[in-house]
């Protein structure tokens, strides 16, 4: 079974979610290609030189030093003409869902997207995903050739390989660009790094309003955690942006997290699901959050985080 993996890099480092798909790859079986669009042959080198794949094919162009859709969206398509792999390997990202879609439609192709698992069986691909916000998971089988679409975390890798040989592809791009980069904004520092934190207290829409959070707080103060919030939480400026945790704030990694009212979407879940230890607290007993949490109780947070706090006094 041959496997192309769409690389996803920033400021000359591949994403973390690339060697998961590459080591999701592996697992499969099979020779392993690595799609590197890059601005020069020299970036992709150095993007290359991270990738545990067999072989590396390198797009290298003016017009992909900076993520631009249908150029990204040209150079897959003709990786995946020139390469034909039975399966192409897509990162659930916000670049991914540009180009997993763009790509099945113009291959072909079927699509699975929000796979949380994937292994062999036969002439298919059974693979596990995500529906309903992470509700419930469907098994499918994916017809090959085939794309799927693959959430970070959903598999775990050592790290960065020690490099591969790569293939220079010349790919025609389109002429003009409906978009046109402008520049990267980084987001304001305010000091605080959750991703060093050992531990965490992590509230959710639940906790009813920045004058609630001082329950939490407490808590957290007791445990020696920091404080942090889900996406709707930061979204309502309860907290500040550098205290979310998720696809679009922080990935963390502590001994310990604990989270009030959080339901635990996708997006969530990818930001924190690798903790030492899990706990929630949530009212909805069928909240996707207690599928990741080590310990879990259905409760109203107003009643226990007191009452845990009180113990740790």
């Amino acid at each position: 079974m041959s496997i192309l993996v769409q690389v996803e890099h920033f400021g000359g480092k591949a994403s973390e979610s690339v060697h998961e798909l590459l080591a999701m790859a592996k697992s499969l079986g099979g020779p392993v290609d690595a799609l590197v669009c890059a601005g020069t042959a020299e970036a992709v080198a150095t993007i290359a030189a991270q990738l545990d794949a067999d072989t590396v094919v390198g797009v290298a162009d003016a017009r992909l030093a900076e993520y631009l859709p249908s150029a990204y969206l040209a150079a897959l398509n003709a990786a995946i003409a020139a390469r034909t792999p039975d399966v192409v390997l897509i990162s659930y990202s916000t670049a991914g869902i540009d180009l997993a879609a763009g790509a099945a439609v113009y291959s072909g192709r079927e699509l699975v997207g929000y796979v949380s698992e994937i292994a062999r069986t036969g002439n298919s691909l059974s693979v596990v995903s995500q529906i309903f916000g992470g509700k419930l998971m469907a098994k499918s089988n994916l017809p090959l050739p085939g794309i799927a679409v693959i959430m970070p975390g959903a598999f775990n890798a050592e790290g960065p390989g020690s490099g591969a040989a790569i293939e220079m592809l010349d790919v025609d791009l389109p002429a003009a660009e409906i978009m046109s980069h402008v520049e990267v904004l980084e987001p304001e520092s305010s000091g605080i790094d959750l991703t060093k934190a050992e531990r965490i207290v992590c509230v959710g829409r639940a906790i009813g309003g920045a004058n609630k959070l001082d329950v939490a707080e407490a808590l957290a103060g007791k445990l020696g955690a920091e404080i942090a919030g889900s996406r709707p939480v930061i979204d309502a400026g309860w907290l500040p942006k550098a205290r979310q945790i998720g696809k679009s704030g922080n990935k963390v990694k502590p001994k310990l997290y604990l989270t009030a009212g959080v339901s635990g979407a996708p997006e969530h879940l990818e930001g924190m699901q690798e903790s030492d230890l899990i706990i929630a607290l949530n009212l909805d007993e069928q909240a996707p959050i207690f599928s990741k949490a080590h310990y879990g109780a259905v409760c109203d947070m107003f009643d226990v985080l007191p009452l845990l706090t009180e113990k740790l006094s």
